[in-house]
């Protein structure tokens, strides 16, 4: 069915849920019932003017059988749909092309199946965040740990009181004062926990230092106007006072990145490379960043980081950045719509920037797919190298990079493979037959 066919289905539902006549409702409209019936039947398309009477007649704002009202509901209920289970587990599929049909005639069950859509979207993200979470973060498995010793160091010592009965009083003062002290630090250990669960991640009280300089960096779009300045600033007056870095080694970090950052602003100057970038993707050219690379004179890994914290513009996308050190865990993360970078421990081992990081100094690109609903494909570039490659004695600090960018701006030219698919991480990756799997999933099936 036509997307035009939403604004006469909606009538046509809507007159006869209201027991009216076609003749009736043609004549409260002022128009001719031969009139309507085409226009119910999708075979008349309803001028502005004809909308705004019919919809006055059923006593409904005109909006609602705007026939674009509709598109969004009716995308949501397609998502829903491929969301499903396969017709092999239900007996039954989902009758998507009928989806626009559905959203005319039964509106309120439209809304209803996209409200319970969105709402099982949002709790999956909530899960895949706190199971992440519950994994891989060593503050908690720190506070945990830390509870159990204090839980674990009451029960011993309330075992010897109350199995010695003829121990001296010097003994028995010691292990009572042992048990204050372990039920104050077990308090203070719980007291910690609940505020630490309390935190969203999203705001002021992250769980790690790296989180917060993310979360700063977020804040100011992932660049900091400073870092083009021809004169360094003063790095610790401009990261002191600000609310997402609240502890001292966050500010510590935030000055490091700030360094670093201010070096590759220099080789890569705003005024050169971006009408040299905006040329190469304007027009569906081939993204290219070794050609960058070589017009500048930097390395890859270089050019990767100054694109991952470009300014927004016009033409320009947004690139996705992940870095890793020799133990493969993620040291920054600068996220993209559709490629979900684990807050915690280490990533996908099949993406591209674990590849790179097996063979030092040997460019890899992918086209990766992202699972997800639906799919989404990048264009991964990655490159490992030393992090200091003039140093002598070891030992050598190893660092890999991974450029992320949407598969519809960086068009890799002659290359047919089938997408390599690749996830968040194990635990919440949907891909049950993937030769790297090391855990079983909690999302599957």
């Amino acid at each position: 069915m036509p997307k035009s066919a939403l604004s006469g289905t909606r009538i046509r539902a809507l007159r006869t849920a209201r027991r009216l006549g076609q003749a009736d409702l043609a004549r409260m409209a002022g128009v001719s019932p031969s009139y309507l019936n085409l226009i119910e039947h999708n075979r008349r398309r309803a001028s502005p003017r004809i909308i705004e009477a019919i919809a006055g007649a059923l006593q409904i704002p005109p909006e609602a059988l705007d026939e674009r009202a509709g598109d969004a509901q009716v995308e949501a209920l397609r998502a829903a749909a491929a969301r499903a289970q396969p017709a092999s587990v239900t007996g039954t599929a989902p009758e998507i092309d009928r989806a626009e049909e559905l959203t005319g005639r039964f509106p309120g069950w439209a809304a209803l199946i996209t409200q319970l859509h969105t709402a099982t979207e949002t709790q999956d993200r909530t899960i895949e965040r706190l199971s992440d979470r519950m994994a891989h973060d060593p503050n908690l498995s720190e506070a945990l740990h830390e509870i159990v010793s204090a839980v674990t160091a009451v029960q011993s010592t309330a075992a010897i009181l109350a199995e010695s009965e003829d121990l001296e009083p010097e003994w028995r003062a010691r292990f009572h004062r042992n048990i204050h002290q372990d039920s104050v630090r077990l308090a203070n250990a719980a007291e910690a926990l609940v505020a630490f669960l309390d935190t969203s991640g999203e705001e002021t009280g992250l769980a790690a230092p790296q989180e917060e300089l993310e979360s700063w960096l977020e804040h100011q779009g992932f660049h900091v106007a400073a870092i083009e300045q021809p004169a360094g600033p003063d790095w610790n007056a401009l990261t002191s006072g600000q609310a997402e870095l609240a502890s001292a080694a966050a500010r510590t970090l935030a000055v490091s990145w700030l360094e670093r950052a201010r070096v590759d602003a220099q080789a890569l100057p705003l005024a050169r490379l971006m009408p040299v970038l905006t040329a190469m993707l304007g027009g569906g050219g081939v993204f290219a960043p070794e050609v960058l690379a070589r017009q500048f004179g930097v390395s890859l890994a270089q050019l990767f980081r100054r694109l991952a914290t470009l300014p927004a513009a016009p033409g320009v996308p947004r690139f996705g950045l992940a870095v890793c050190d020799g133990s493969g865990t993620l040291t920054f993360r600068r996220p993209v719509d559709g490629f979900q970078l684990p807050r915690f421990g280490g990533a996908c081992p099949l993406w591209p920037l674990y590849e790179a990081l097996g063979q030092p100094d040997r460019p890899v690109r992918a086209l990766v797919e992202f699972a997800g609903r639906p799919p989404a494909r990048f264009v991964a570039h990655a490159i490992a190298g030393a992090r200091d490659p003039l140093r002598f004695e070891p030992p050598h600090v190893w660092e890999a990079s991974m450029l992320v960018t949407p598969a519809l701006v960086a068009t890799m030219s002659g290359d047919t493979t089938t997408p390599r698919g690749v996830g968040t991480s194990c635990r919440v990756c949907p891909r049950m037959d993937c030769p790297a799997r090391r855990e079983p999933s909690i999302v599957a099936g």
